[in-house]
């Protein structure tokens, strides 16, 4: 027997649901359409699908719109079915169901992020400790000791213990060779910025080095280095060195090809700062880009600052570039379609509905609570009393009759402007929702399982 998948929705999205599934061609199971009696989908209560679902459901599973506040297990208890949640728009339940209904596994990767505290020297223990703390929950794997040129670090030995009691992997970069015996002495995992000359020191201590040419860009003594380290029975890590833009870009991607066909099995490091540190670019973008590189080279560690304040996400934007990549490589594809964790300012699909699919839906509002919506002519609201459409959030103002009322006008103002925001940038905007920003602010799951009681008060306040 075929499966069978029941949807719950609304009057207002009922035709517009029926339409979509009928246009997608063969999902690969049947399905069915029930409005359970409210105006809005999203609306919906786990109260209501109590009373008003007819019993025994028919149906394989149930799904229910993506912004329907319900307990999806103690529904499927109560009905003896499968409840689940649908996307937030409906527009998108083709490529939901494209992907049988389940999100890209974002969970594995395989490169290891060493995040670097630039600045070491100068701050305290406890600062140190305190930076690494964050640097971890972002998305670290090592925390980096930067040591500084012309700078005494009289406490290295004591900040590595504290990162190792605190349960962090620790790496000590310097170029001064008493510094990195005494880093890896106190239990520093990986030292960084050794060359052919100092490759013993990896031998001394135990760490594991992370060799870098003798001169800069000379690819022939970073392989003499590490043979000597293949000789010695180390394991190292080898780093060609990644220049700014202007200043050898290509030639030092080629060297990092170069080292990949001569060493196949090597494990190899890029420090991707000179390019997010040094280009006015949004990172986001240059991240993925040289992620991408690291994928197809099987460059399994990077080396991460963060200096600049445009960079201030660079530790989250590695780790949602590396899962992104991992899982596009596993699938043999192009990382499209994965995540949006780093489509920060700009979205493949802003705009759900067509104006046309809009004007439909104002038609049929015969209540006074503000929809507001945005599509490539702008940004839309409606009720019952009209449907405007503008590109500026306080040219709408005057239309909308809340002028004597307060709450009403700031819940409309501030939704408003999130709206035109969302359509200057090409972003999905959702009424009583937040603004996606990927990976470039922290967000809060929201509890799926109670309605949003705020938002939707105010938006339903009468005018």
């Amino acid at each position: 027997m075929a499966e069978h998948i029941l949807l719950l929705t609304g009057h207002l999205a009922r035709a517009r649901l029926q339409r979509v599934l009928a246009g997608a061609g063969d999902l690969g199971f049947e399905w069915s359409v029930l409005d359970v009696g409210v105006k809005v989908a999203a609306l919906m209560t786990e109260a209501i699908i109590v009373r008003r679902l007819p019993r025994p459901v028919e149906a394989s599973r149930v799904m229910v719109p993506g912004r329907c506040r319900a307990d999806l297990k103690r529904l499927s208890g109560e009905f003896g079915v499968p409840f689940e949640r649908g996307p937030d728009e409906l527009k998108d339940l083709p490529a939901f169901f494209g992907n049988h209904g389940k999100a890209p596994d974002l969970s594995r990767h395989d490169m290891r992020i060493f995040a670097e505290i630039v600045d070491a020297p100068v701050l305290g223990v406890d600062a140190i400790v305190d930076r690494a703390a964050a640097m971890r929950a972002a998305g670290a794997d090592v925390i980096d000791l930067g040591c500084l040129p012309d700078t005494p670090f009289p406490h290295l030995e004591d900040a590595v213990r504290a990162l190792r009691a605190g349960g962090h992997d620790v790496s000590v970069d310097s170029a001064d060779i008493e510094e990195l015996r005494r880093g890896g002495g106190a239990g520093a995992s990986f030292l960084l910025s050794l060359t052919e000359a100092t490759v013993p020191v990896a031998a001394e201590t135990g760490a594991t080095p992370v060799l870098i040419p003798a001169a800069h860009g000379d690819l022939a003594s970073l392989l003499r280095a590490a043979e000597a380290a293949d000789r010695g029975g180390i394991a190292a890590i080898l780093d060609p060195v990644l220049d700014p833009i202007h200043f050898g870009f290509i030639d030092s991607l080629a060297r990092y090809a170069e080292l990949r066909r001569r060493l196949p099995a090597a494990e190899i490091l890029m420090g991707t700062g000179n390019l997010t540190e040094l280009t006015d670019a949004d990172s986001e973008g240059v991240t993925a880009a040289l992620l991408g590189i690291c994928s197809e080279l099987f460059i399994r560690n990077l080396l991460v600052v963060q200096v600049s304040p445009h960079t201030r996400r660079t530790i989250q934007e590695h780790d949602a570039a590396r899962r992104i990549m991992f899982a596009a490589r596993e699938d043999a594809s192009t990382p499209k379609d994965y995540s949006g964790a780093l489509l920060a300012l700009h979205e493949r699909k802003p705009f759900p509905n067509t104006p046309r699919e809009i004007a439909e839906l104002a038609a049929e509002v015969k209540d006074a609570n503000f929809r507001i919506e945005t599509a490539e002519d702008g940004i839309h609201v409606y009720n019952r009393d009209g449907h405007h459409v503008a590109q500026d959030a306080m040219s709408l103002f005057a239309n909308l009759g809340v002028e004597n009322d307060g709450p009403h006008a700031f819940y409309l103002g501030t939704e408003l402007m999130k709206a035109e925001i969302a359509w200057r940038l090409g972003k999905r905007y959702a009424q009583d929702a937040p603004l996606d920003w990927g990976c470039a602010v922290d967000s809060v799951a929201a509890d799926l399982t109670r309605l949003a009681e705020a938002g939707h008060t105010l938006r339903a306040a009468k005018r």
